[in-house]
């Protein structure tokens, strides 16, 4: 593996948690360039030929591995669009780690597009972890427009972690998924947007099977100026049941707006949509400041527990 610098390596523990070369199959990306690669008897993962990007394999019935592909960048002016292309074999059971950090010291933008395709075989599980962070001094931005397209065969399973927490500028994420006879989907998403970060959360569920079921919840907070969109919608098709859910947090000057989306083409289709956008309750501070914490220490510990 290259050698990567200590911004690079805060970086990947900050999106990976990883402090050292991870155990198993994994692709570390750094400025657009692949930093290291190694693929394992049931996963393999090889380079695209026509664009940027990765095939990732992973044989039937692989149980117990993971896959981490993080991304790493802190040259200020790149912009990077990457395909990456997930083949889950039947009855696999693994984890898929991603997730990408942005330095930027300098004063032009620092974007990474990232296209990511699930491919999930009957019966197989995956859990799919996700995180985005950005840092740095300059006047540049922190652009990172991350598109999650998931297919899904009878009776599989699909658990995504979502996380954005801190210094992303602006981002675009949208999470496209159709789910056969059977298939569940869980998605979890966790942001903040602070300054004048805008932050737009796209998700189109398609239950196209009987006994499919998806349910996606995201909990955010929007501080200072900054603007979030909740766009969801859940289309059933068969007999199944779709639940999403926005619940926000409002500070400052703050604006969050949920859209919700249920189109019901089944007699047998239950879909539910919840939504809730408020500020921290008053009584939640006052428990808390009577401890001895001032009233922006009681704000931190009430948001940093609502995120978790």
């Amino acid at each position: 593996m290259l050698k990567l610098d200590e911004i690079q390596l805060r970086l990947l523990r900050e999106v990976a948690d990883l402090h050292q070369v991870p155990e198993g199959a994994y692709n570390i990306r750094a400025n657009g360039q692949s930093a290291g690669r190694q693929s394992t008897a049931n996963i393999e993962i090889t380079p695209k030929q026509e664009v940027s990007g990765l095939e990732i394999r992973i044989r039937p019935g692989t149980k117990n591995e993971s896959v981490h592909i993080p991304v790493v960048m802190t040259q200020s002016g790149l912009t990077e669009v990457v395909y990456n292309d997930f083949f889950i074999g039947e009855g696999a059971d693994v984890t898929i780690v991603a997730g990408c950090g942005i330095d930027n010291c300098g004063n032009q933008d620092a974007q990474h597009d990232g296209i990511h395709r699930f491919y999930v075989g009957r019966g197989a599980r995956i859990r799919y972890v996700e995180k985005h962070y950005g840092s740095g001094s300059g006047a540049g931005k922190r652009i990172l427009n991350p598109v999650t397209e998931v297919y899904q065969e009878e009776d599989s399973t699909v658990e995504m972690e979502m996380v954005q927490i801190k210094g992303v500028d602006d981002t675009r994420r949208t999470t496209l998924a159709e789910l056969a006879a059977g298939a569940k989907l869980v998605v979890r998403e966790r942001l903040m947007t602070h300054g004048s970060q805008q932050a737009v959360s796209v998700y189109e569920v398609k239950m196209n099977g009987a006994g499919a079921s998806a349910d996606v919840v995201s909990r955010s907070v929007a501080r200072d100026d900054s603007f979030q969109k909740f766009d969801a919608k859940l289309v059933g098709s068969a007999p199944c049941t779709g639940h999403t859910e926005c619940d926000s947090i409002i500070m400052d000057r703050g604006r969050i707006l949920a859209v919700p989306g249920l189109e019901a083409n089944h007699v047998d289709a239950a879909l539910v949509h919840e939504a809730a956008i408020g500020k921290i309750a008053g009584d939640q501070l006052i428990k808390l400041m009577t401890l001895g914490l001032t009233e922006q220490e009681a704000e931190e510990q009430i948001v940093n527990g609502f995120l978790k």
